[in-house]
């Protein structure tokens, strides 16, 4: 606790300290009484009161309803307050933008999708990007100046050093040297951008399946094949931002592809991203491939395989060379990082559900001398919006629940 013996500070420190352990409990346990405050953070029934009157009067939090249902007299509940702040979030695509807009609890109170028609577009960018954001500030009933911070999330990654976009070829109009500048022109509130598997990687840190893990790789499989590194409680990015962008790793079974970055191609991204997989079934014999588009052709043919009898080779054959392509890659990637974890995420790894992660960590086991545990991603929907959210909401609460200054 802040006020333990031996810790340093001044009382105004250890008073903004306590503050913020009980409102962090308050949103990791919604409502609690003052009583039940008082026993969490080990703090006795006047301090907790103070605290309490503190923060309300600041307007971080709101005194909501009573307990019920139990012996002696209702006490008063209390929780932060939604308003507080807002954050945003948006997931770009060449595609389309998500946008959302989320209160300081984390709960999603705006959401808009602006389709982006590629390269034939005339939008500029940064118009694309308030556009998107406007959208969902408005579904949340705000305005600009309500959001306290965005993070963008894209594929590839913006170079720290040169400010510019890269390994993302396929996303046009953002490889402007002068766009970060253009938009923090035409934006009111500071943003930030990430790459979109990193994104899913936090996501799944504060709420899914790499919980309370300070060492994981995170491999995703969906529009192209990617990984985020956390090592020591933090997101590997690289010297250029670049890390994780396994699609470019030289793996056997493919053709060894020069100046990948101008092709927009690698060994791994051809080996086993969900592009490879409507060939790899047709090439095994699985009938009726489905036409559409290749994510969801990938996850549906997976998916399929997974659930299919014993008997039926061409897609039990499908899923076990699908498994050892994968693991293929993972084998470099846990070999030189020895991570305590490895979670499969997108619809090209998720969709096999335990069938497939089964096999890949077997195969993972014989390709590797490290042996993580395989587990797959909880955060299914719109994954990288919600990890964009909860990097805007992470810096956001560090800020407005800051009660030193």
């Amino acid at each position: 606790m802040a006020g333990t013996a031996g810790t340093p500070g001044t009382p105004r420190v250890l008073r903004a300290m306590n503050d913020r352990t009980a409102l962090d409990l308050l949103l990791d346990h919604g409502p609690l009484s003052r009583t039940r405050i008082g026993k969490l953070t080990g703090l006795s029934k006047p301090t907790a009161s103070q605290l309490l009157a503190r923060l309300e009067a600041a307007g971080l939090v709101l005194a909501t309803g009573t307990t019920e249902g139990r012996p002696g007299p209702n006490a008063q509940l209390y929780e932060v307050n939604p308003g507080a702040a807002h954050a945003a979030g948006l997931d770009v695509t060449p595609q389309r933008i998500r946008a959302a807009v989320a209160d300081i609890t984390g709960r999603t109170v705006g959401h808009h999708e602006l389709p982006t028609p590629g390269r034939r577009s005339g939008t500029p960018v940064v118009q694309q990007v308030t556009d998107a954001l406007d959208g969902a500030v408005k579904a949340a009933g705000l305005s600009r100046a309500d959001i306290h911070r965005l993070v963008i999330g894209t594929p590839g990654a913006f170079d720290p050093n040169t400010g510019r976009l890269r390994y993302a070829s396929h996303l046009p109009g953002w490889h402007s040297p002068t766009l970060l500048d253009e938009l923090a022109a035409a934006l009111p509130m500071p943003f930030e951008y990430e790459n979109d598997v990193n994104l899913v990687a936090l996501a799944e840190r504060r709420l899914g399946a790499a919980r309370d893990h300070t060492d994981f790789v995170l491999l995703w499989n969906q529009e192209g094949l990617g990984a985020a590194l956390v090592l020591g409680g933090r997101l590997h990015r690289g010297w250029t931002g670049g890390a994780g962008e396994v699609g470019f790793l030289p793996v056997p079974g493919t053709p060894l592809v020069r100046q990948v970055t101008k092709a927009n191609s690698g060994g791994y991204q051809e080996l086993a991203g969900s592009q490879a997989v409507p060939h790899l079934a047709r090439e095994l014999g699985v009938e009726d491939v489905p036409q559409g588009p290749y994510t969801e052709v990938a996850a549906a043919l997976v998916e399929r395989a997974a659930a299919a009898p014993d008997d039926d080779e061409p897609h039990r054959r499908l899923l076990r060379t699908y498994a050892t392509r994968l693991a293929t890659g993972l084998a470099s990637l846990v070999s030189v990082l020895d991570p305590e974890l490895v979670v499969l995420s997108g619809t090209g790894l998720t969709s096999g559900g335990e069938v497939l992660r089964a096999l890949v960590q077997a195969e993972l086991e014989e390709l590797a001398a490290p042996r993580p545990r395989l587990v797959l991603g909880d955060v299914r929907e719109d994954p990288v919006l919600r990890g964009a959210l909860e990097s805007a909401l992470a810096t956001t609460r560090d800020e407005v629940f800051d009660t030193s200054r």
